[in-house]
């Protein structure tokens, strides 16, 4: 998660680009405090969507490509997972995927926070390297993907990390109230995409949603897979029961 600091600065920086609704950057940088979550189901993915209470509009999102990649020219970090491994590996030339993680790719720990601030998820898995001599300590800090063209094209597109699938959303499991695992997805604001924008209803957006809904839960069990078949770890903390 980049600080409230990071996400104003790449705000700035966006803005040389692209207007920004001034509610958007305030929203983004913390100084609202009328943001209520509305849930809502789609495709078996809850979706929690920022509503701005006291204007009464939804927060909601477009892709901008081809004039927009500030997400492969900032790219955070590129979890991999085990189908990505063996995808990506044989797209860029590997014969062995023990090859191809020993060059290619590193380990990143991060967190995420769930639904109300209540569930801190801990993830540890191999990642993409973004450029080739990525440093470990570089995880999280925006680089541009060497994958990315002049032109703005992914050059491992259609076999690109399944995360790249998903953005501008996160998206997480968690057990409903007879602990069956649930997935859930928000937006994430880091401050680098130009495509978030307010609308009083969220029809506009239903079509994304339904889109997005398919590719987030076979993420999310593609992530499972791979963490129980040991190529990654998740860790659970219920702030509620601290």
């Amino acid at each position: 998660m980049q600080s409230d600091g990071s996400v104003k600065d790449a705000l700035d920086l966006l803005a040389g680009k692209w207007k920004i609704d001034s509610r958007l950057y305030d929203l983004q940088t913390g100084k609202r405090d009328d943001v209520v979550d509305k849930p809502v189901n789609v495709g078996g993915v809850v979706f929690h969507i920022p509503m701005l209470s006291k204007d009464n509009l939804y927060v909601l999102w477009k892709c901008l490509w081809p004039d927009c990649h500030n997400c492969c020219e900032r790219q955070g970090r590129l979890p991999l997972t085990k189908d990505d491994i063996r995808t990506i590996s044989k797209k860029i030339g590997y014969t062995s995927e023990s090859e191809f993680l020993k060059n290619e790719t590193l380990v990143s720990t991060w967190q995420e926070q769930g639904t109300l601030d209540n569930i801190i998820t801990t993830l540890t898995m191999i990642s993409l390297k973004r450029r080739m001599d990525e440093r470990p300590d570089q995880d999280g800090t925006p680089l541009h993907c060497r994958f990315l063209d002049d032109n703005g094209y992914c050059g491992i597109h259609p076999d690109k990390p399944g995360v790249c699938w998903l953005y501008p959303f996160a998206s997480w499991l968690e057990a409903d109230a007879k602990g069956q695992p649930v997935v859930h997805a928000t937006f994430q604001f880091t401050g680098d995409c130009p495509g978030f924008y307010l609308d009083s209803s969220l029809d506009i957006m239903m079509p994304v949603l339904q889109e997005y809904s398919s590719k987030i839960y076979r993420y999310n069990m593609a992530v499972s897979r791979t963490t129980r078949e040991n190529y990654g770890f998740v860790d659970f903390v219920d702030l509620r029961r601290s």
